[in-house]
């Protein structure tokens, strides 16, 4: 067979692919990524006892808003990446704003908190556990975006999937958010981060593997 009968072989019957496909199967795979982790969150760990009370606080929607913001840098990255060739452009922009913005919150909480206190508001009460428990949390969504992303036609698998799991773990920060009684902003910026930043090292060490198309 030549070279054009092949290329015409394979060409039969191609339609042009719709555009913003990605971006809708991705969105489309959010909700059941964070209704997966929600759910896990409350069989596992249940909702703090004083949720009520700490969801009428500032801090409380300060806390949420750093995986909200990183999730929505995670899944541009995630969609751009799942075109061939891709870079991430813009996204490492939205992604680190809201780090760099915890983190500066953070300092300056413990700079002026008293010394005796400054332990406290970076390690918790849970520092130990709470990577672990995003980083388990994170495997329905992990498993949902993962077949989503699998589904389009990524190239740069590693990057893909660091994404991937950083998109991963940031909606199961936001679900463990409405467990966690974590409230100093030194604490996200370390613990929520780490836990964050474990999910996306996954992702990147299996993307050539599951991603693989």
């Amino acid at each position: 067979m030549r070279t054009e009968e092949l290329v015409n072989l394979l060409s039969t019957g191609s339609e042009p692919v719709e555009r913003g496909q990605s971006t809708r199967r991705l969105a489309t795979s959010m909700p059941l990524a964070l209704f997966g982790a929600y759910l896990l969150m409350h069989i596992v760990f249940g909702l703090r006892h004083d949720l009520s009370s700490a969801m009428a606080t500032g801090l409380f929607w300060a806390k949420l808003a750093l995986p909200v913001c990183i999730a929505l840098g995670a899944l541009l990255a995630t969609t751009r990446l799942s075109h061939p060739g891709a870079n991430v452009g813009s996204a490492w922009l939205v992604l680190s704003l809201p780090v760099t913005g915890v983190w500066l919150a953070g300092a300056l909480i413990v700079a002026t908190a008293p010394e005796q206190d400054r332990v406290s508001l970076i390690l918790g009460m849970s520092w130990r556990s709470c990577p672990f428990n995003i980083l388990l949390l994170s495997v329905p969504a992990f498993f949902v975006i993962f077949i989503a992303v699998k589904s389009l036609a990524p190239t740069r698998l590693s990057l893909a999937g660091a994404s991937a799991g950083l998109l991963s773990g940031s909606v199961a920060t936001i679900a463990y958010c409405f467990h966690c009684p974590e409230m100093s902003p030194a604490f996200w910026g370390i613990w929520y981060v780490l836990g964050m930043s474990l999910v996306a090292v996954v992702g990147a060490i299996a993307g050539p593997r599951l991603l693989r198309w």
